[in-house]
């Protein structure tokens, strides 16, 4: 089966289980506290960071603030770029969405994973890390239940984030809901 872009297309193999579930928002404060109101949280907000990736083919750097919570072992991911660049947000927010935009795989073996995206001739609209950072991409499957599909490598450091995030919301009990964390 070919896509519209020429591609063959067809299922790409990602390992494992969907682990986050992420939103673009205009105003992350009012996303937590909508779902706050759920019983999801606390909330670890990370805010004014800057992110280098590529998007559709152009590298850009984008201001992002974003806010993490658990419910169970799925993992929500608010996003709210602070500012007006180009990019797979700005794009999102432009087409009159918001709200629910990727489902995302945390891989261990990230080129083995790309290998099966590329193979399946999905899009890659957006991606970035690298040299010591953290890899990711967004895909865009040619039908499915998500515009977006994340893939992210796991790391140490994202794997430490997720556990802080997955532990305070087993252990929550609605107290300090909304926690700062520093970027690097």
């Amino acid at each position: 089966m070919n896509s519209p872009s020429g591609l063959a297309s067809g299922p790409a193999v990602l390992p494992g289980v969907v682990r986050q579930i992420g939103y673009v928002v205009r105003d992350l404060d009012q996303a937590v506290a909508s779902w706050l109101e759920l019983g999801v949280g606390p909330w670890y907000v990370l805010r004014g960071q800057s992110q280098r990736a590529t998007y559709r083919g152009q590298s850009c750097e984008v201001s992002l603030s974003m806010a993490f919570a658990n419910t169970g072992d799925l993992q929500v991911e608010l996003i709210c770029q602070e500012d007006s660049t180009p990019s797979i947000y700005t794009e999102f927010l432009e087409s009159g969405r918001e709200g629910f935009h990727q489902l995302a795989w945390w891989v261990t073996d990230f080129d083995a994973a790309m290998r099966s995206v590329r193979a399946a001739g999905w899009p890659i609209p957006w991606f970035g890390g690298g040299d010591g950072a953290t890899r990711y991409a967004y895909v865009e499957p040619p039908a499915g239940p998500a515009t977006i599909v994340e893939v992210m490598e796991v790391s140490v450091a994202t794997d430490d984030l997720a556990r802080v995030v997955r532990q305070a919301a087993n252990r929550w009990d609605g107290s300090d809901p909304v926690r700062s964390l520093h970027g690097s």
